[in-house]
């Protein structure tokens, strides 16, 4: 996942308005599968929706669905531009950084069991790893990290840092976190811990090293043996250094259609490196936000939100936001908990409404990190994104 500000910078982008010709006619939006035998009916307009996304730009685009217990799965357009395939619902992609969200709570688990506290210092579980150049990990607690007031630089904003990848040609060059880390620590903060927020990749690899500091397991098997299995999250995966996708998935690709599927996931780590599907990212997020996975103390926690000017209301990998119903007369919101992610290949944002009634998982596989790093639009402009938020929270 790129630096950004989660919703309010990329998809609000994303929904504003739409681009044509960029794909083949091969990438036409094709009719979105019918109901599945006992599915209830789509809500209205998301498929209209997910079929206008790939005629603004996307190659495919997938979304899930939920009101109450009734639940929709769309796809349209295609997986696979070489070859045709069509999306399909049940293919995997990176899901960037909705790592995130995992990562928060494990830790805010952690803290209900006893074994740190969110107010811990950095120092503490990690000497000397946050140090130098005025950066000072004694002064960053955990909590700092996980809601991005840390102040810690990010050097995935740096051309420079994609270079081995776009320059290079080798998508299966490895960074770890260490070394990231490392690269972030020879800049000077961006402020004093707690003073302002700014959205760092950093933050959530110091937090990976955390989890493994505190629990002397790898952050994967952590997230694997407190979230992935006790859901049965079967198609959802945390590779290190794997370029590539497994099983059904999306192919991503950027705006020259160039394939960038294959690409280390290494440098994203914990901050942005897991595979899933719409199913198994949907059914985490109603576990968490309808408090099965956290104690109330936590869940508090994980829904207490950063107060700074121009700044968005984010809690510890969640973030807090109004979704617009439509444009006058029709001026209501929704309000809703959204995490979201986009790196090379894909873009992708989840939403559960505050009441829990109703989610939206929507996925589209284009993403170009050279046009993010130039600081132009990194995907197309769609209203069929908006139209499917509209159609799938709003009713």
């Amino acid at each position: 996942m790129r630096a950004r500000t989660g919703t309010a910078a990329l998809w609000a982008g994303v929904c504003a308005v739409a681009v044509t010709g960029l794909l083949p006619a091969t990438a036409v939006a094709q009719p979105a599968p019918r109901p599945v035998p006992g599915e209830a009916a789509r809500p209205v307009g998301l498929a209209e929706g997910v079929e206008q996304a790939v005629a603004d730009g996307f190659p495919g685009v997938l979304a899930y669905a939920r009101d109450g217990e009734r639940e929709s799965r769309v796809a349209a357009g295609v997986a696979d531009l070489a070859t045709g395939e069509r999306a399909r619902p049940d293919q995997r992609f990176r899901i960037a950084s909705n790592t995130k969200s995992f990562v928060s709570t494990v830790l805010l688990q952690l803290e209900g069991e006893g074994r740190l506290s969110l107010d811990d210092s950095v120092e503490t579980w990690l000497p000397g790893v946050v140090d130098g150049n005025g950066n000072d990990g004694s002064a960053i607690t955990v909590r700092q990290l996980l809601n991005h007031t840390a102040g810690i630089y990010d050097p995935t904003t740096e051309p420079e840092f994609f270079a081995p990848y776009l320059e290079g040609h080798d998508r299966d060059y490895v960074y770890t976190p260490r070394e990231v880390i490392a690269r972030a620590v020879r800049h000077e903060p961006l402020f004093a811990p707690g003073t302002g927020w700014s959205y760092s990749n950093t933050n959530y690899l110091v937090a990976g090293l955390v989890v493994e500091a505190v629990t002397h397991h790898s952050a994967s098997a952590e997230i694997h043996r407190r979230i992935l299995a006790p859901l049965g999250l079967d198609d959802t995966a945390f590779p290190l250094t794997d370029p590539a996708i497994h099983g059904p998935h999306l192919h991503g690709y950027d705006f020259e259609h160039q394939d960038v599927t294959r690409f280390s996931p290494s440098y994203d780590w914990t901050a942005g490196a897991m595979i899933s599907t719409v199913n198994d990212l949907a059914h985490f997020h109603r576990a968490l936000f309808t408090g099965k996975l956290l104690r109330p103390a936590q869940q508090r926690e994980l829904l207490t939100t950063v107060n700074f000017p121009h700044a968005p209301a984010y809690g510890l990998g969640v973030q807090h936001m109004d979704v617009s119903c439509g444009a006058a007369p029709d001026t209501r919101s929704v309000a809703a908990w959204e995490t979201d992610g986009g790196g090379p290949g894909f873009t992708s944002v989840s939403l559960t409404t505050t009441d829990g009634e109703r989610q939206l998982v929507l996925v589209g596989n284009l993403y170009d990190i050279g046009a993010d790093l130039k600081g132009e639009p990194p995907v197309p402009l769609s209203k069929g994104m908006m139209q499917a938020q509209t159609a799938a929270l709003c009713g």
